[in-house]
């Protein structure tokens, strides 16, 4: 029966995703490994559930309606079980939790083992990535999101609200100066963020009352926030951080910051999890504890 429960959830995903490859993307997986599992899924029900092709990825009519039975019975599966532990005095089961990886490492990974002392029946897997966190694509019960998803099946919860920092180390100011105004930034090396094939390398700015952008550019890039962190502490370039993520460095003189009078992004982290009629115990008592524990501005 887990089999087909799972056959079940990944069908949903891959009509969801409206591809094969956006599938394996979101589930960390292959192309051919998907293509094999539904074939495997046709072949045991006998009926071809996808028209695909290099352009075309469409449910057949009958994908159709086996995708409205689908969804159907994993909602009367997770309502059965939200129920069943509903009874249960004490909150218990597994809960997967996606965050980004530095904030996931520095303050939810700490904050999560002080959730298991208080609530020990409930095992907590703590997924990091710098990538989009995905809650349907990574089977995850919570997800932390710097944006608020637009998606209407999803609820979310402000945890903390903050700014960006443009920021260097003592050492870096030392040999290279302190940009006035945004404009010097352009003849400073500057570290990017990449996300996939995007370079964040478009900084913004409140500069005579008005948002502007400056394009940097500089000899570092990463994927990883932590990374940056790092290289900025090393004095290898100016970086561009959320303030929860610093503060404890500015407070010690590690970084400093520059242009605070253009700042302009303000930056807020969401607690999110699906909209249900009943949602597990396990699940409502983890945010809860992770926005009382999380409630201080920064």
């Amino acid at each position: 029966m887990s089999d087909e429960i799972s056959d079940l959830r990944l069908f949903v995903r891959m009509a969801t995703a409206g591809s094969l490859s956006e599938t394996a993307r979101r589930l960390n997986s292959s192309l051919p490994a998907m293509s094999r599992r539904l074939s495997a899924m046709e072949a045991r029900l006998g009926v071809r559930l996808f028209d695909r092709n290099t352009r075309h990825f469409a449910l057949t009519d009958e994908g159709s309606r086996f995708f409205e039975r689908a969804v159907a019975i994993l909602a009367d599966l997770d309502a059965a079980e939200a129920e069943l532990a509903a009874n249960v005095s004490a909150p218990q089961g597994h809960i997967r939790v996606g965050a980004p990886l530095e904030i996931g490492r520095r303050r939810i990974g700490p904050l999560i083992a002080e959730f298991s002392k208080q609530y020990p029946r409930v095992s907590v897997e703590l997924v990091l990535s710098d990538s989009q966190v995905d809650l349907v694509g990574n089977e995850l019960d919570v997800g932390l999101l710097i944006e608020q998803p637009t998606d209407g099946s999803m609820i979310s919860r402000q945890l903390i609200s903050s700014r960006r920092v443009v920021c260097a180390s003592p050492e870096y100011v030392a040999q290279h100066g302190v940009p006035a105004v945004p404009d010097d930034l352009l003849q400073h090396d500057c570290i990017c963020l990449v996300r996939g094939r995007h370079i964040f390398d478009r900084w913004s700015f409140t500069e005579d009352n008005k948002p502007r952008e400056i394009q940097v550019k500089g000899t570092l890039l990463t994927n990883n926030g932590e990374v940056l962190h790092g290289w900025t502490l090393m004095g290898r370039g100016v970086g561009l951080k959320a303030l929860w993520d610093i503060k404890d460095d500015l407070k010690q003189g590690r970084l400093i910051e520059l242009l605070p009078s253009f700042a302009h992004n303000v930056i807020n982290l969401y607690a999110i999890y699906p909209t249900r009629t009943h949602l597990p115990p396990r699940t409502r008592v983890f945010v809860d504890f992770v926005v009382a524990s999380m409630k201080d501005p920064v």
